[in-house]
């Protein structure tokens, strides 16, 4: 057995951490009548002046400390509703606008339900044991966001948090410049009309931007193609454009006060279970991805977060038959001259996958198949494979009777991870006493650890309420692997 140590560390979900998100009621009212948005902006501008400055007065008081840039949150939102209720914005007076702002901004409460499901990885520009920890972070609807966490791990295997900020910045999100082919693969299996959409990709370059794109799609419009149809694959061609984004932080921001928040319709309803990497490029250089399950209230699928510096992400979707299901996770590097992941295409069994690319997968295979007791349900990873001396070390979760989760590992060939050298007996880590009540009973789940010195640290949600954090001795968890 491997002695496992459970850190006293325990974050718990905070409903006072906030942020501040746009709210514009109701839609058009069905024929030609005002929308709720034009009725409400209506009501706002019938305020007498005074009484605008008081009310502006005791929202600054109750609510600026909650929030980071509360101002120009405000801003925003209020240009968003005057333009739906069809109001010029240089017609309204600056307090009035503010005003209206507020009107149109909700607070949400990212980790009121819970938080859980964490993936470790070493900290940008250092290997001294600091980290960057996500975490699932649990909502009002069961709307997933990602948050961070910062903090280092000692030598003997004691690791230390850094303090949360009081408040929170979800970025700004930008658009970016699309990869024609990458676009038009994903766009393929959305199942649009092909003549339509070879005639919209015909009219961009190999790169393009959304303005480009709108313009190909109305020169298409204009050749006499059936309006209908049109509007079909517009709509698509707009999903996958809306489901790539970038999100972008201010320098001043500290990365604990970050936080990624759905922001395309395919991640509309959660960004769940990210799993980071830390990528050695071949140039030495190191990128961070970070492969998660985007739900749009109906389907899942997965995702692809990039990043250099935690400040920067670009999201973009994947294609392929093996970008299928939950809980894609990549490889630290590339192994002949390719990118190689785990997966779990079937539902049931962990796969390797193979591409040239990042963003979309062909080729899989399966190496791991429910075996023990204790995971003949399904199996999946629990984040990256880390490299060791030994193999490929792949901590994996299992599902057993009464829907009980535990993780184990496995151990694959370094240079031919398809070949399964060695697997779990028992369980590395089983729900405690006091980790099995919860949103989701019976679960220790983890999106992916990391060995400093001789230790595997090891960041655990536990029935989706709470994160814990273990660490055990790596070589004690290689030599309790039972060669297959």
């Amino acid at each position: 057995m491997v002695d496992v140590t459970r850190s006293e560390i325990r974050i718990h979900p905070d409903p006072g951490r906030v942020i501040a998100r746009p709210f514009l009621p109701g839609a058009p009212a069905f024929g030609d009548g005002p929308s709720r948005v034009h009725s409400i902006v209506e009501r706002i501008r019938a305020i007498p002046p005074d009484r605008a400055e008081e009310a502006m007065s005791a929202l600054r008081a109750g609510f600026q400390g909650r929030h980071h840039d509360l101002e120009k949150t405000w801003a925003t939102n209020s240009t968003a509703a005057l333009a739906l209720a069809g109001v010029d914005e240089d017609r309204v007076s600056a307090t009035m606008r503010d005003l209206i702002g507020a009107y149109f901004t909700q607070e949400y409460a990212i980790e009121a339900a819970a938080i859980c499901n964490p993936s470790m990885v070493p900290a940008p520009g250092t290997n001294d044991g600091e980290f960057v920890m996500s975490m699932r972070a649990i909502g009002e609807g069961h709307i997933s966001s990602v948050e961070f966490r910062t903090g280092r791990v000692d030598g003997d295997g004691t690791v230390d948090l850094d303090p949360p900020p009081a408040t929170l910045s979800t970025g700004r999100r930008r658009s970016p410049t699309y990869t024609t082919e990458e676009f038009g693969t994903r766009l393929a299996e959305s199942d649009p009309d092909p003549v339509i959409v070879s005639a919209i990709l015909g009219r961009l370059g190999d790169h393009f931007s959304i303005d480009d794109l709108d313009k190909a799609i109305s020169e298409v419009g204009r050749d006499g193609v059936s309006e209908a149809a049109l509007a079909e694959t517009r709509h698509l061609v707009h999903w996958v454009a809306s489901s790539n984004y970038q999100l972008e932080f201010g320098s001043g921001e500290a990365l604990t006060q970050r936080v990624l928040v759905p922001a395309g319709p395919a991640d509309s309803h959660g960004m769940e279970d990210v799993r980071w990497v830390r990528f050695s490029e071949d140039d030495s250089t190191a990128t961070y991805y970070g492969t998660y399950t985007a739900f749009d209230g109906t389907h899942i699928l997965p995702q692809l977060i990039e990043t250099d510096d935690f400040t920067s992400f670009r999201v973009s979707t994947m294609s392929g038959p093996g970008a299928r299901n939950k809980g894609m996770a990549l490889f630290p590097r590339r192994i002949d001259g390719e990118y190689v992941a785990l997966g779990r295409a079937d539902r049931e069994n962990i796969r390797v996958l193979r591409s040239r690319r990042t963003r979309h997968w062909e080729r899989h295979e399966v190496v791991y198949r429910p075996e023990a007791p204790w995971e003949l349900i399904q199996v999946g990873n629990c984040g990256p494979p880390i490299e060791t001396r030994a193999g490929w070390l792949v901590l994996t979760h299992g599902v057993g009777p009464m829907r009980r989760y535990a993780i184990g590992a496995a151990l694959l060939d370094l240079e031919r991870p398809e070949q399964l050298l060695a697997r779990a007996v028992e369980p590395l880590l089983e729900p405690g006493p006091d980790e099995r009540d919860g949103y989701v009973p019976n679960v220790v789940y983890s999106c992916g650890g990391m060995v400093v010195g001789s230790n595997l640290v090891l960041p655990y949600g536990f029935s989706d309420r709470e994160i814990g954090i273990a660490t055990m001795d790596l070589d004690e968890v290689l030599a309790s692997l039972r060669p297959v």
